[in-house]
């Protein structure tokens, strides 16, 4: 018994002891420092280049200079093998899918125009009828807006997570390519007025254009450039990687130097045809900068710029040609100019800037002809002539069919419904039909794309181009080089790598050097973004992000 209190002072010591190094533990840990607001870059800055077909970036590489397309590519993430996810791939879609992440089928931009079955006429793909020009003369140039497209865009969701703090504008030469990426929500979208040669808005956005933009118009670039003429950036001689000067299936006078000042207070809209027209887009796109203070304070802000002059180029003349090549050297120093003006303004590592295109373009049939190799151009309009006909004969029905575009066929459906002949049977003659003509592949009933016997890719890329409200009966896929066109210059739309695989780099804040051939889809971008800007993602992407870009 006389061990008791001996035992009941050693647990009290024992006791004392681990409630004093538990009280030294507690005064001596240092608490975790967690960073105090979420790491954001000041700007964004999405650069479309209409038009840019993947191989552009090495073709031209030796000629580039240190600062522009291989400063993207050597201190930026090359995702190499990036690829458009529908068909067709034309402009409009292309913007839209960058910036929602979504495709046609879902965000509704099936085109630059389409038939609307609904109101029995052809809608322009950012046509508003109620909304008026704004920064000009009244004009239907102006009455646009993104009404048509249902989904939301990127920089959509960035207006929305900075509760309308961060700055979106939008800037291209068309107003699709300014309008689209701009999104619903944005602060501003301009685009070039070919009649005036001002930059335009309309009243979906503004009652007024600001100071800077008014001061802008009344200078008249174009004029400036014009004087110029458009004379080759290199002795011509130099030009290895194209064709010769002057071809017969170039589609516009093709022989340097192209003489320009005959333009001057006159044809403001020929500047979209030469490198100039990209030029004035990046200087207004510095000028946005500096007058709107984009990327001064720790609210991201967005500027989407698309790079017109080289899709009208490249209509003209082809991927082959020495305007192709001039224009995209030329543009190689502009974007020089602008990435060093971003570097001064908001600061190198301040800003995240990624380059991408809409879609890429096929080689001009007659190139390809010279050269041995398959290649051949439609007609819808034949297409469509030749397919009424056809049907009228056999089953006694009169111009059933409404249009041939999109490469899809469009059926007028109050005819479809004759009691006479069903429907299924009329389209399934105008398949077998259509098989026959020359430089077609196959083609197919949409609403069974399912069934179709076709290779997945092509499936899967029409599925997602099909939105049921807009698009047409019957789909129709051409042989590889073959597109809807004339003899001369080129297009594109189709599934093909040529017009499907497009360049993707990334550069600047938060993203690491590197590259990689793993492969990733338009669809991708945005998701990216959002990723990387920790918000929400458009509200009809299918797009997942690209993570090896990443510094994390």
């Amino acid at each position: 018994m006389k061990k008791i209190p001996y035992l009941i002072f050693s647990l009290s010591l024992f006791s004392l002891s681990i409630a004093t190094a538990q009280t030294k533990k507690t005064t001596t840990a240092q608490p975790k420092a967690y960073p105090a607001e979420v790491a954001r870059p000041k700007l964004v800055v999405g650069l479309v280049v209409d038009q840019m077909r993947w191989d552009y970036l090495y073709r031209y590489y030796n000629r580039y200079t240190n600062g522009g397309f291989k400063r993207l590519v050597n201190e930026g993430f090359s995702v190499e093998n990036t690829f458009i996810p529908y068909t067709p791939t034309y402009t409009a879609c292309g913007h839209t899918c960058i910036y929602t992440g979504s495709v046609p089928a879902i965000h509704g931009i099936i085109g630059n125009d389409w038939y609307d079955p609904e109101t029995k006429k052809n809608m322009y793909c950012t046509e508003d009828t109620t909304v008026v020009t704004v920064g000009s003369t009244p004009s239907t140039e102006g009455q646009m807006s993104p009404k048509n497209m249902l989904t939301s865009t990127i920089t959509d969701e960035l207006r929305l997570a900075t509760n309308f703090r961060g700055k979106v504008i939008g800037i291209s030469l068309k107003d699709r390519g300014s309008i689209l990426p701009a999104g619903h929500a944005a602060n501003a979208a301009y685009w070039y007025q070919g009649t005036t040669g001002n930059w335009i808005t309309s009243s979906y956005y503004m009652k007024e254009v600001p100071t800077w933009i008014a001061d802008y118009n009344k200078l008249k670039l174009a004029n400036k450039f014009y004087a110029k003429n458009w004379e080759t950036l290199y002795p011509i001689n130099t030009y290895v990687n194209s064709t010769a000067d002057e071809k017969a299936y170039e589609g516009k006078t093709s022989t340097f130097p192209h003489m320009l000042t005959q333009n001057i207070d006159k044809n403001f809209d020929a500047i979209r045809s030469t490198p100039y027209g990209n030029t004035i887009t990046l200087d207004l796109a510095k000028l946005a900068v500096l007058s709107e203070d984009l990327g001064q304070d720790n609210i991201t802000d967005f500027l989407a710029v698309s790079c017109s002059a080289t899709d009208y180029v490249g209509h003209g003349y082809g991927p082959n040609s020495i305007e192709a090549e001039d224009t995209y050297l030329r543009l190689d120093k502009d974007l020089e100019e602008f990435l060093n003006y971003l570097d001064k303004k908001v600061g190198k590592g301040n800003y995240t800037i990624f380059l991408t295109a809409d879609h890429g373009a096929a080689h001009v049939p007659g190139f390809m002809a010279e050269n041995k190799i398959p290649a051949g151009v439609v007609s819808d309009r034949d297409i469509a002539s030749k397919l009424n006909t056809f049907l009228n004969e056999k089953f006694k029905v009169n111009n059933i069919v409404l249009k041939s575009m999109n490469n899809q066929i469009i059926f007028d459906h109050d005819k479809t419904d004759n009691g006479t002949v069903s429907f299924d049977v009329i389209k399934a003659a105008s398949i077998e039909f259509l098989k026959r003509m020359d430089g077609f592949a196959n083609v197919v009933d949409i609403s069974r794309i399912a069934q179709a016997t076709i290779p997945e890719i092509q499936k899967k890329m029409i599925t997602n181009g099909y939105n049921a409200r807009r698009s047409g009966d019957l789909y129709y896929i051409l042989n590889p080089n073959w597109f809807n066109g004339g003899s001369t210059g080129t297009t594109h739309g189709n599934w093909n790598p040529y017009d499907a695989h497009i360049p993707l780099v990334f550069m600047g804040w938060g993203i690491k050097q590197g590259a990689s051939n793993k492969t990733h889809y338009m669809t991708d971008i945005s998701a990216t973004v959002a990723a990387l800007l920790h918000i929400q993602m458009p509200n009809g992407c299918v797009g997942e992000p690209i993570t090896e870009i990443t510094n994390k």
